[in-house]
């Protein structure tokens, strides 16, 4: 190995992206975090929300001093103070609202699963690029410090020859958790909510998949439980990405090459320490992510956005469109072989 030391991140400073000025479309969960990210660690302005129910949105508003609530998707991507509309709604109206957002002229930053399939993501990728707006996909680990410590390790060679990839993600969330994940018509399953991260992790290290294979088990609304999906390289490498809404699992990942591994702990999408280890087990080095990293991640990926948005980009190169529709691609396969498909689609 011609180094034992891990190579330190590159991520620009989110506090030095000029700032921009952010509608949230879907006060959620989600939307919570990356408006207290953006205002922890960032000169973003989040000056308008919205939602159906004129109430929901404005005690957001309220409660991050945000100015602007509107009771319509449509009154906030039509305000003009909007820069760019977060669009936070659950993954099966993505589509929908994004083309919203996009039709009134707004760049988007759209959460992850970015839609229900790959001819979804496509409408509104053909959109954006037709209009000259910008469009990324909110997969917010792939602009964290320590995926980057992981993909420059991979791409140096650093752990020799990529040959096997592991990344699990499960959380018990299933039977009794939100009624999104049970639902045929709200897109439901594991795969889009959870192993949307390992496939998408995987992805990032393998730019070249061959083929795809999934076993997995479904429940009696027909929407996934769990599913083990294995992706394939060019040169026998191989990515097994494994998700569960019923269990709790490790949520670790470990990226092995022929002389060495990287291992990222529990919960691996989230800033984390990174190890190095040798074969026979041997510790060569650590990256240890920041406290402010820890907590509010989130303001990664809208930095990406404000540093694309501000020099004219349409896409980023840390996560181009065409990368979200092969990662939607990707899941499209492992539907069609569990045999789960959505009301009113076809795969």
């Amino acid at each position: 190995m011609a180094t034992a030391t891990l190579p330190q991140p590159r991520t620009p400073d989110p506090q030095d992206a000029p700032p921009l000025r952010w509608g949230v479309l879907g006060p959620g969960g989600i939307a919570s975090s990356f408006v207290a990210a953006l205002r922890a660690g960032t000169q973003q302005q989040v000056v308008a929300a919205g939602s159906r129910d004129l109430g929901r949105a404005q005690a957001f508003a309220d409660r991050f001093g945000v100015a602007s609530a509107y009771g319509s998707y449509e009154a906030l991507v039509n305000d003009p103070d909007v820069d760019v509309v977060y669009v936070a709604s659950p993954h099966s109206e993505h589509r929908e609202h994004a083309l919203l957002a996009l039709e009134a002229g707004k760049h988007v930053l759209v959460e992850k699963a970015f839609a229900r399939s790959r001819a979804e993501a496509q409408e509104v990728v053909g959109l954006a690029r037709s209009k000259g707006l910008f469009c990324m996909e909110a997969m917010w680990a792939r602009f964290l410090p320590h995926y980057d410590v992981v993909r420059q390790a991979v791409e140096g060679r650093l752990i020799g020859s990529l040959r096997t990839i592991v990344a699990d993600h499960g959380q018990r969330l299933f039977p009794g958790g939100p009624e999104r994940l049970s639902s045929p018509a709200l897109a439901g399953g594991a795969l889009l909510d959870l192993n949307v991260y390992p496939i998408s992790f995987a992805a990032m290290l393998m730019p070249h998949i061959t083929s795809v294979s999934a076993t997995g088990v479904l429940t009696d609304e027909g929407v996934d439980e769990q599913e083990n999906v294995t992706l394939h390289g060019p040169a026998g490498e191989m990515a097994v990405c494994i998700s569960t809404m019923s269990a709790q699992t490790a949520n670790t990942a470990v990226v092995a090459g022929d002389s060495a591994r990287v291992e990222i702990d529990g919960w691996f999408y989230q800033p984390n320490a990174v190890r190095l280890v040798e074969v026979g087990d041997v510790e060569l080095d650590r990256y240890e992510p920041g406290a402010d990293d820890r907590e509010h991640g989130l303001r990664y990926e809208a930095a990406e956005v404000a540093r694309c948005i501000s020099a004219g980009r349409t896409e980023s190169e840390i996560m181009p469109l065409d990368e979200t529709l092969r990662v939607m691609g990707l899941m499209d396969d492992v539907r069609r072989q569990l045999g789960v498909t959505f009301p009113g689609e076809q795969l």
